[in-house]
This record gives structure tokens, C-alpha cells and sequence, in this order.
């Protein structure tokens, strides 16, 4: 069974900018605490954004 429990906690605050980040650059308004008025496809958008930087660095760290 999954723990809800932070094993790096740092690693918390680095996603939240790192998601920030992502949803600027799709021109998605993020707020701090609660988004729950965002349609799917805007957050589906920000979602997508982190995958593509996610690959984007993954497949430059190969070189």
C-alpha cells in the first residue's frame, strides 16, 4: 500500500514551480491551493507540458 507521506519533501516545492512553470507556458492560471475550477483540457494541458519537458530533458541527459 502507497504512503501519502513525502519521502523528500524538498521534492514537493520543486514539482509545485516545476507544474507553475508548465501552466505559464500553455497559458493556464494556476492558483496556490486549489484549482478545481480548471476545465479537463486546461488541466490535461498542463499535465501534457510537464510530460513533453520531462522527455525533452530525459532525452538531452542521453546525449
Amino acid at each position: 500500500m502507497a504512503s501519502s507521506k513525502n519521502v523528500v519533501p524538498e521534492a514537493k516545492e520543486a514539482l509545485n514551480r516545476f507544474k507553475m512553470e508548465a501552466a505559464s507556458e500553455v497559458g493556464v492560471n494556476l492558483k496556490n491551493g486549489y484549482n478545481g475550477d480548471l476545465t479537463s483540457k486546461q488541466a490535461g494541458s498542463v499535465g501534457g507540458q510537464m510530460v513533453k519537458k520531462m522527455i525533452k530533458a530525459y532525452e538531452e541527459s542521453m546525449k
